[in-house]
């Protein structure tokens, strides 16, 4: 799908130091990002970072790609306390649900995707600890939205096109 953003929404596309992340056109939003075989400090500063600027642009998740990394680490908070996997990877899936989704790359844009119910996920820590995870119903919508921003995909690649709209992030959804 092609995006046309209109021109009430064109504020949202700025990419400066008060709004890093990165945003459509962007190439690194289209590339398979990098598997990280060794970590390292920077690794660490780069997860704290994404943190950083998740929680400030109000996200629930955000990958390595979207503050122009091309490295395969995410950032996902379901619950508030934000989780990093490094090199995540979904070993198992069941199930199918439907949501709304929207992307802090596409800011503005919304629309149904279909994702699987439940995921199992192994990944590292950033400290290299293997970690798994099973999630389901949001989390899972969450972690496989970011899972595909490491392989170039975005949300609008599996929309179903005729729930797209646009609506101000900033704004409630029923005012």
């Amino acid at each position: 799908m092609d995006v046309v953003v209109p021109a009430e929404f064109e504020h949202l596309y700025v990419h400066d130091e008060d709004h890093p992340v990165v945003k459509i056109p962007s190439q690194v939003l289209r590339k398979t990002a990098t598997e990280i075989t060794k970590l390292s400090n920077r690794h660490k500063l780069l997860a704290e970072n994404m943190v950083r600027i998740m929680n400030k642009a109000n996200g629930v998740g955000i990958a390595a790609p979207q503050v122009g990394v091309s490295e395969r680490i995410i950032v996902i908070a379901p619950e508030r306390r934000p989780i990093v996997l490094v090199n995540p990877v979904i070993v198992k899936h069941e199930g199918s649900q439907v949501g709304e989704e929207g992307c802090l790359s596409i800011p503005g844009l919304y629309g149904d995707v279909e994702r699987f119910d439940t995921v199992e996920v192994e990944a590292y820590d950033i400290k290299g600890r293997p970690l798994n995870y099973e999630m389901s119903g949001y989390a899972a919508r969450i972690v496989q939205h970011e899972i595909d921003h490491l392989d170039g995909i975005l949300f609008i690649d599996k929309v179903d096109e005729k729930t797209v709209h646009w609506q101000d992030p900033n704004r409630e959804r029923d005012e």
